[in-house]
């Protein structure tokens, strides 16, 4: 039996990079992204029904935007300890920023792009140093922020 093709179907996109901009804070190119959603917190409400049988419905609760975690190799450039100072002298409002993130293939033509609102760096990380180690050094930048979407490309 010859097997057929579905000429329709679409690859999932391969993430090579991601390339991050926050206006007037930081660009720049990361290997390791996550946190790229939101989710609803569920409200459980038991309720009985017309048979007597106890039913858990379940409700949308709150609106919750996870974390965004960027994870990059560590160079000299300053930008996200900068913009992490503003938060730890308490210039939240002066920090906040609107931002993307673009995912891009392996020929670097970019596939996906999530545009998020009001982040924050919440926390900044370097690497894990050990003087025995052949690993490249690797910082993380973790955002808070108010609101993300997928937008088309």
């Amino acid at each position: 039996m010859a097997a057929t093709v579905d000429i329709q179907r679409e690859d999932p996109l391969v993430g090579f990079h991601f390339a991050v901009e926050v206006q007037g804070q930081v660009t720049g190119y990361f290997t390791e992204v996550s946190g790229l959603g939101s989710e609803h917190e569920t409200i459980e409400h038991k309720v009985i029904n017309e048979t007597g049988i106890e039913v858990i419905m379940k409700i949308p609760g709150r609106l919750k935007w996870e974390n965004i975690v960027l994870k990059r190799g560590i160079t000299s450039d300053m930008q996200i300890w900068e913009w992490r100072k503003k938060v730890e002298d308490g210039d939240v409002l002066g920090a906040r920023s609107d931002g993307s993130v673009t995912m891009f293939n392996q020929s670097l033509d970019p596939v996906a792009r999530w545009e998020f609102k009001r982040a924050w760096p919440v926390k900044v990380t370097g690497p894990s140093v050990k003087s025995d180690s052949n690993e490249i050094g690797v910082e993380e930048l973790t955002l808070a922020h108010e609101y993300i979407e997928r937008v088309a490309i």
